[in-house]
């Protein structure tokens, strides 16, 4: 019976809920999480990717079991009122070589006060590049091998952001992706979106993921 629970985190992580499973599995618990919601759903930029055939929606941290998630950075730790406020909405193509994520990013997450750690956001990205990439690679997973980063200018919590990345490489066991964090903007209404972070990565697929060694998972 002890080893009950751990038998089926382990089972949930081998068989995650589906891209469109996971668009269904939260709901806004308080105000400021609907709002975000509601304003997500409406923005030109979400609608004109979920109008995009070759993309598919998902919420990829609800892919996480539930009892994983409370030790998961992104997917636990950071997620909820004043952080990431609502889990973040994932648009991928099926090769692995183009991504999309909007963020999100609460009141709490900050470095100077009022500006966003610059930390979380080479997190932010740095999760990102790697799941632009997952498909690209063999068993559907990567871990970081060299991150390098520019920032070009200060986030202002509580904003909206989205994070675009493109695998430019994908040989054998490694990819390599690029890609920047910027403002969302109404472009519909003229506005610009600012880059905040840009950077490009290598990934490499571990040779244990084929077995699932060391708690590496696709997600």
């Amino acid at each position: 019976m002890a080893i009950a629970p751990a038998t089926e985190t382990i089972l949930a992580l081998r068989n995650p809920p589906s891209d469109g499973e996971t668009l269904t599995l939260f709901t806004p618990a308080d105000d400021e999480a609907a709002a975000v919601e509601a304003h997500l759903a409406s923005h030109p930029t979400v609608v004109a990717l979920r109008a995009d055939t070759s993309l598919r929606e998902s919420r990829p941290h609800l892919k996480l079991p539930a009892a994983q998630r409370a030790h998961n950075l992104t997917g636990g730790l950071l997620q909820g009122p004043g952080r990431l406020t609502v889990p973040p909405l994932a648009f991928a193509d099926a090769a692995g070589t183009t991504y999309a994520q909007v963020v999100h990013v609460g009141a709490d997450l900050c470095g100077h006060p009022g500006i966003v750690h610059g930390g979380l956001l080479a997190t932010l990205l740095d999760e990102a590049l790697a799941r632009c990439c997952f498909a690209a690679l063999p068993h559907g997973v990567g871990v970081t091998a060299n991150l390098n980063i520019n920032y070009r200018a200060p986030l202002r919590a509580g904003s909206y952001v989205v994070i675009r990345a493109t695998t430019t490489r994908a040989e054998g066991r490694k990819a390599w992706v690029e890609g920047r964090i910027e403002t969302l903007a109404d472009e519909s209404r003229g506005e610009k979106p600012l880059v905040i972070v840009e950077g490009d990565a290598l990934f490499v697929s571990p040779r244990a993921a084929a077995s699932g060694l060391g708690g590496i998972m696709p997600v």
